[in-house]
């Protein structure tokens, strides 16, 4: 289980290894190398989704490591409280960026092995801290840097624990 403590409260995540091995894999990763502390949910969409895992705040981008593979076609689905990794256009692009699905989304699932049809690979759940993350989903945003739907006032991941 990871712990991501907020500045909105704690998210307490539980990954699928199962079904999404190398998501998982390089989701705790990143947890264990530190890179999500001090990070920002720097886009929100109520009613949709909470990104984050790549921005500190003023918008700062991170380095990451490679892109993995696309595990969407693997049988998890973009339920609500499920968390996912985030891409571009292409399909195998996600690195360290993740959101948190406040609604079901079946929209973002596999359909087929086309760009159109990859998805967004599901890789775990939320286990706990759920009005944390509706509330984070609330927050009111705005365009900041040529980015969309960015909160006024930062939403900080202060600290990740990890208890296995």
């Amino acid at each position: 289980m990871i712990i991501f403590t907020t500045n909105f409260g704690d998210i307490e995540i539980e990954l699928d290894f199962d079904k999404a091995p190398v998501s998982s894999k390089n989701f705790l990763q990143y947890c264990k190398d530190g890179f999500y502390e001090g990070t920002i949910f720097h886009r929100v969409i109520d009613g949709f989704m909470i990104q984050g895992g790549g921005h500190e705040p003023g918008m700062k981008e991170k380095l990451t490591r490679d892109p993995i593979v696309n595990e969407a076609n693997r049988g998890l689905k973009n339920k609500a409280g499920t968390i996912a990794m985030a891409r571009t256009d292409a399909p195998h692009s996600a690195t360290s960026q993740f959101f948190i699905n406040l609604e079901d989304n079946d929209f973002l699932d596999f359909t087929a092995t086309t760009n159109q049809g990859w998805g967004y690979a599901v890789f775990g759940k939320v286990t706990g801290g759920m009005m944390v993350v509706n509330n984070i989903g609330k927050a009111l945003t705005m365009t900041r840097f040529g980015h969309e739907d960015v909160p006024l006032d930062d939403i900080i991941i202060e600290k990740v624990t990890i208890k296995e």
